[in-house]
């Protein structure tokens, strides 16, 4: 794809919220566009990139026999109150209820879930060690 035909501004001049360097050459060269605070759109390059380095990453897992799940960023609050960290965690964590009235949490880490999945899944000792 041409650059012409990209959406996005790409200028040389520094543009006047950014604060790093590395931010600055983002917003220039058209990876980024900020949204909000701390949320940026990522622009076509970027997300070329992005595919770009999940490819390697893949790749690499592949050869050391990893598995590579997705998990949710909505997760139930029972899960964090386990661990203790619903309760440690302040007003950093945003908790709402569902429209059942069920409580729950946009995850900021996957440290529970991935306990949660290992609890559910891995029935004998012969499953393990695994990645």
């Amino acid at each position: 794809m041409r650059m012409s035909k990209l959406i996005g501004e790409r200028f040389k001049d520094k543009p006047s919220d950014c604060n790093l360097i590395s931010h600055e050459y983002l917003v220039r060269g058209g990876y980024i566009r900020h949204v909000t605070n701390g949320v940026y759109t990522l622009l076509t390059p970027a997300l070329k990139v992005l595919h770009n380095i999940e490819h390697i990453v893949r790749e690499e897992m592949d050869k050391i026999d990893a598995q590579e799940i997705l998990m949710p960023n909505i997760m139930p609050k029972e899960l964090w109150q386990e661990s203790g960290r619903y309760q440690s965690i302040g007003s950093e964590m945003f908790r709402f209820k569902d429209r059942n009235q069920k409580d729950l949490v946009l995850g900021m880490t996957h440290e529970e879930p991935c306990v949660d999945v290992a609890r559910a899944c891995v029935n004998s000792y012969s499953q393990y060690p695994f990645n």
